[in-house]
């Protein structure tokens, strides 16, 4: 059995501590075991995809990769049984679900693959049709896939897009029961408006990030002749991104909140400082990786990294990569709706519980659901940071050391001090 575990994350077992661990001895450090965590949500599965045919109802949820870019793999990603499976792929329903929750959703879901060039949106195989009419999809249609062998592989996991289990080349797949959202459809149509004015336009209609995303993905928006497949982990950022771009144009504009506000939260051994302060716009994400973590299996020690701009934006992609845009858009989400801006600090520590990244979801949907909790709220910076102290498990010494945001709050003298 453990033999199909080491297949299934691939991991060399010439090479590896878990080999010699299997699952019992803890050798990495973690508090559970992500091998076996995985394995035996594949395993409920294993039966039902062990095929060429497969037949269920589609979150909807379709994938485009990136390897090999220009020439990428795109298609559906399928459940191995039918109902209502909106759940499987929609991020913003998870905060507060247990780890391995949202790991039996992404390993139920089988991705088929078809390869096209990303500028070939108007292609007429049906293969390409049918996954982007699923990504327009307002309900879960029920899809039947054939594939050219059967499904396998390992479960994918990335920081940046959920993951999701075994694959397999497509030969066809139909689709039935199937609705089209009709805000998708009308930007789908509007083949003059330009992709960043659909992405905002959708946004302000109520439609789901995770349905925007998937939408721009398979080249749904924008100009005709400017339209193409977007790799799935690049389309996540690119929403993120130009929506926090368009909410800052107005967010610059009003006035600074009145005071230190400190926002909390918990979540998959994740936990979160939201500090922010009476200012003009900046913001940090500052990440702090436990030893044992994902991305901090080796070292014995803590390792943090920061991004930061200041109110003139920054020119270069952040290095924490998605999660820096989704937490920035959920913090200008709220300042929107109080018509003030501020400084923001976001700090995270990944605790050893966190035993494998499940997506950027992750960062934006619990720093919204941070900023819609009550705040504690104190006179000065030191008072706050006094709290925050209280809540993480890392100096605030230390937090203060790797922040140009505090840094530059509590060292920088400004011309108002010389007046005070």
């Amino acid at each position: 059995m453990f033999d199909e575990m080491l297949s299934l994350e691939g991991v060399s077992a010439r090479s590896s501590r878990c080999v010699y661990c299997k699952g019992s001895k803890m050798l990495c450090g973690k508090e559970r075991c992500s091998v076996i965590a995985r394995f035996y949500s594949a395993s409920k599965v294993r039966q039902r995809i062990d095929k060429t045919t497969l037949d269920g109802s589609c979150p909807p949820s379709v994938f485009v990769g990136r390897i090999g870019y220009p020439d990428v793999a795109i298609g559906p990603m399928i459940p191995p049984y039918h109902g209502d499976t909106s759940l499987m792929d929609t991020p913003e329903r998870w905060v507060g679900l247990p780890i391995d929750d949202i790991i039996d959703f992404r390993s139920n879901l089988v991705r088929g693959m078809h390869r096209v060039d990303v500028h070939d949106v108007e292609n007429t195989n049906k293969l390409v049709a049918r996954t982007r009419d699923l990504a327009l999809a307002r309900n879960p249609p029920d899809v039947v896939a054939e594939f050219q062998r059967k499904p396998q592989g390992r479960m994918t996991v990335d920081d940046d897009v959920q993951p999701f289990g075994p694959s397999a080349p497509l030969s066809k797949f139909d689709v039935s029961n199937f609705r089209f959202d009709n805000r998708l459809e009308k930007a789908f149509f509007d083949t003059d408006l330009r992709a960043g004015e659909a992405i905002v336009s959708l946004y302000k209609d109520g439609t789901l990030l995770s349905q925007i995303q998937r939408a721009f993905s398979v080249g749904a928006f924008g100009v005709r002749k400017r339209r193409k497949f977007v790799p799935t982990r690049w389309s996540i950022t690119a929403v993120d991104s130009n929506l926090g771009l368009h909410m800052l144009e107005t967010t610059k504009t009003f006035q600074p909140i009145d005071e230190y506000r400190v926002y909390e939260t918990m979540s998959l051994d994740n936990r979160w400082a939201i500090l922010m302060m009476p200012t003009s716009w900046r913001y940090e994400l500052i990440e702090a990786w436990y030893p044992n973590t994902a991305w901090n299996p080796q070292s014995d020690k803590i390792a943090i990294m920061s991004d930061w701009e200041f109110f003139d934006g920054r020119t270069t992609y952040a290095s924490i990569g998605g999660c820096y845009y989704a937490a920035r858009l959920a913090v200008n989400e709220l300042l929107q709706r109080e018509r003030r801006q501020a400084g923001v600090s976001i700090m995270r520590e990944a605790h050893p519980g966190y035993i494998l990244p499940v997506g950027v979801w992750n960062v934006r949907e619990n720093v919204r659901s941070a900023l819609r909790t009550p705040p504690k709220r104190f006179a000065t910076l030191k008072d706050a940071l006094t709290h925050i102290s209280t809540i993480m498990d890392i100096p605030i010494s230390r937090w203060i050391r790797n922040s140009s945001i505090l840094k530059d709050a509590l060292f920088q003298r400004r011309i108002d001090d010389l007046w005070s």
